[in-house]
């Protein structure tokens, strides 16, 4: 009879603890925290959701906290997720930011045991008030919504609030390009209320130059040389260097205009405009060169030619007398047709100032070389000479122009 009282009573023990446990599990909800279950007490969402009732039952939101007693104070942080692009042609880059913004709004205070702070959707943010802040140099801005809108709001129990939201702003930034592509600037990015400027933040750029010199330096640099090959070209070799001096100058128009098309049309010349326009005068400058080469070595055929003696009729086998101004051994003449041709013309050519000058001078085309006293104290230059000189001096300068001009915008 003992042990059928004992069964029983451990039978009724086990029964009660099983409906304890029952009763508690109906009390929690399970949730997934790290893909861990842990129970969540359901009687909380209750609380949270009378608390925030109470807390906005007599809240007004279009009054600020504190409105006739203090200004409010608002604290703002901002995470930098990406900056860039910055377009030079518009005046503006593009920045996308966490902004938070954090103040004290002593009406929605609370006592709990359960929550020091509280974590809202976006739903909760048009229902209390929010700061005026604007972005005063912003062109256009832009809140993300995908995959919800990224907000957040949280409140604690000693009525701190931060809101936090996701923007990408695309802000005016006066750009100075006097140094450009190897310009640096200071953009900002000003906060204001409808009354006041509060804050302004700069961030410091430099523009890479990578793109600039593949599209623009080096093909500019290898144009010019290119238009070098033509002072080893024959110079009566007149189609070959006059195409060579065309494409090429051609070539550095289409250059200009590509890097400009990068620029806004300011109305001062900066780095790259100085270089393009370099490039193109010495490319020119090379055209110019054998157009030179060529007219006076035209000039000089010309002038021989009017000097030139001419012989009197003779027939074949049978030379007479002649006379001329300078003294060499006979030239070789052919007959045809009763006319005498010169075979080798520019070794026979007679010069109008012989008596001792230079006549393979430059100057020798003018009247002034009968007199030797204009020669005192000036340089000498061969004009059918000026391939050789070019060879050099082109060269030369262009790499001194490319020091000065790297040192100058790199270093100084």
């Amino acid at each position: 009879m003992s042990a059928r009282l004992l069964l029983a009573a451990v039978f009724l023990l086990s029964a009660c603890q099983a409906g304890s446990r029952k009763v508690e599990e109906d009390d929690f909800e399970d949730v997934t925290t790290n893909q861990k279950w842990v129970m969540s007490p359901k009687a909380h969402d209750t609380d949270v959701t009378q608390l925030l009732n109470q807390l906005l039952s007599e809240y007004d939101k279009k009054l600020r906290p504190d409105i006739g007693m203090k200004p409010t104070v608002i604290d703002v942080d901002i995470y930098v997720n990406s900056i860039g692009p910055v377009s030079s042609i518009n005046m503006e880059y593009q920045i996308d930011i966490f902004f938070a913004q954090t103040w004290t709004d002593s009406r929605l205070r609370f006592n709990s045991t359960m929550k020091r702070s509280l974590t809202l959707n976006s739903n909760m943010v048009g229902l209390i008030w929010i700061p005026d802040t604007i972005f005063r140099n912003s062109k256009t801005a832009e809140a993300h919504w995908i995959t919800t809108p990224n907000q957040l709001l949280r409140i604690w129990n000693d009525g701190k609030i931060l809101y936090t939201l996701r923007l990408t702003i695309n802000a005016e930034c006066q750009l100075q390009l006097h140094n450009f592509p190897m310009d640096k600037h200071s953009c900002p990015l000003v906060f204001s209320s409808c009354d006041y400027v509060v804050m302004t933040i700069y961030f410091d750029l430099s523009r890479r130059m990578g793109y600039f010199t593949i599209q623009t330096y080096i093909p500019c640099i290898l144009t010019v040389v290119l238009s070098w090959v033509s002072f080893w070209i024959k110079k009566d070799a007149t189609p070959a260097r006059t195409a060579l001096g065309i494409t090429t100058v051609l070539t550095m128009t289409t250059l200009s205009t590509i890097a400009r098309n990068s620029l806004p049309r300011v109305s001062y010349v900066t780095a790259m405009d100085l270089f393009v326009t370099v490039c193109f005068l010495f490319v020119f400058a090379a055209l110019m060169e054998y157009a030179t080469l060529n007219y006076y070595s035209s000039c000089k055929k010309l002038h021989c030619t009017k000097k030139k003696k001419s012989l009197p009729d003779v027939s074949f086998g049978h030379m007479m007398n002649y006379s001329v101004l300078e003294m060499r051994p006979p030239p070789t003449v052919i007959a045809l047709n009763n006319a005498m041709y010169w075979q080798e013309f520019e070794d026979n050519c007679i010069y109008e100032c012989l008596d001792g000058k230079d006549c393979q001078s430059f100057f020798c085309c003018y009247e002034e070389c009968k007199s030797g006293s204009w020669r005192k104290g000036r340089i000498h230059i061969d004009i059918l000479e000026l391939d050789s000189y070019s060879r050099v001096f082109f060269p030369t300068s262009f790499l001194l122009f490319n020091l000065v001009y790297w040192v100058g915008y790199l270093y100084l």
